[in-house]
């Protein structure tokens, strides 16, 4: 027999390695022979678009185009440390040491602007489009190029920090301020049970994320379309099968995961509001996107059968095994 279910599983999550930990990035900034800016950066690009979301915040903050900007975020003889691709933490933390490092060298080249310039101060002067100028004589202007000529490649140089600002838990009271910030979500879910063979589909999902502010709505979504694959083979199908500390799922043939022909299309909505600590409201969604979905299959699977399910994944044996205790040895 089928039968139909919804469920809703919600979530927060704080940003970062919290409870008082050390949670340090760092980024450096040169100007190069071409007039190209260079953001040196630990940054590490596991598949979670570092490598377009980190540019993108340094072009943003000194108002050049992507092109201009080369990331260095692989070799540590020429970078410095911003911590680990970890605890969602990369696009807030180290998207802030970007946006510092950039805020610092843009007033380094404007220093340096006003004495090429022969101006008497830094009052007026813009940066825009590789260029810096004076807003009210327009004609008094410089280029990176120009600067990167007569200074040399690399010498001007500037640096930026960013540490997240956490408070270590009271071990006494449990009360704290452990992670700043928390991003929010809502995953809800529609599916089948084949109470026979206690097989479970996914007819439908909708799935809302806080992001403070989408830096690239496109990775979002695909961080949102990943988050759910992870937690769809979680919830259903990824069993190690652990027997007395020994895998016996050691192998992808034994080991399943879910395949594109096991997805559906997700209906993402992306929550924009933005947060003010973050570079441009900018939050991390690394992890968070994969925590309700679990949830809501299982009170999906409650609402179709009323059995509740505490344990994963939900395997058709298991669940089988389930509707029989709950049925006193039958099926229905």
């Amino acid at each position: 027999m089928i039968k139909r279910g919804r469920g809703i599983g919600v979530s927060f999550y704080g940003t970062g390695y919290g409870n008082g930990f050390p949670d340090v990035s760092k980024a450096k900034v040169k100007l190069h022979e071409d007039g190209k800016v260079g953001i040196y950066v630990g940054g590490t690009e596991v598949g979670q678009g570092a490598k377009t979301a980190l540019p993108q915040i340094g072009a943003e903050t000194l108002s050049i185009s992507m092109e201009d900007i080369l990331l260095i975020s692989e070799d540590t003889s020429l970078m410095p440390d911003s911590g680990t691709a970890a605890a969602s933490r990369q696009t807030y933390n180290t998207g802030n040491a970007i946006k510092k490092a950039c805020e610092n060298f843009k007033d380094r080249l404007i220093e340096i602007a006003q004495k090429e310039l022969r101006l008497n101060s830094t009052h007026g002067l813009k940066m825009e489009k590789g260029e810096i100028y004076l807003e009210f004589f327009p004609e008094k202007r410089i280029s990176f190029k120009e600067l990167a000529d007569k200074y040399g490649d690399g010498i001007i140089e500037v640096e930026g920090e960013f540490i997240a600002q956490t408070v270590e838990m009271d071990p006494e009271t449990g009360q704290g301020a452990p992670y700043w910030p928390y991003t929010f979500n809502a995953c809800g879910i529609e599916l089948e049970v084949n109470t026979l063979t206690g097989q479970v589909e996914i007819l439908d999902a909708v799935f809302a994320q806080d992001v403070g502010r989408a830096v690239n709505p496109h990775l979002v979504e695909g961080q949102m379309d990943g988050g759910f694959a992870m937690a769809l083979g979680y919830a259903l199908f990824e069993d190690l099968k652990l027997d007395k500390g020994h895998i016996k799922s050691n192998k992808f043939s034994r080991y399943l995961i879910p395949t594109a022909m096991d997805m559906i299309d997700v209906e993402n909505i992306m929550v924009e509001e933005p947060e003010s600590t973050a570079p441009y409201g900018a939050k991390g969604i690394g992890e968070p996107v994969m925590i309700p979905v679990a949830p809501a299959i299982l009170n999906a699977i409650y609402d179709a059968t009323g059995v509740r399910i505490k344990e994963l994944p939900v395997t058709p044996e298991k669940l089988r095994k389930a509707l029989d205790e709950a049925n006193g040895g039958g099926s229905k």
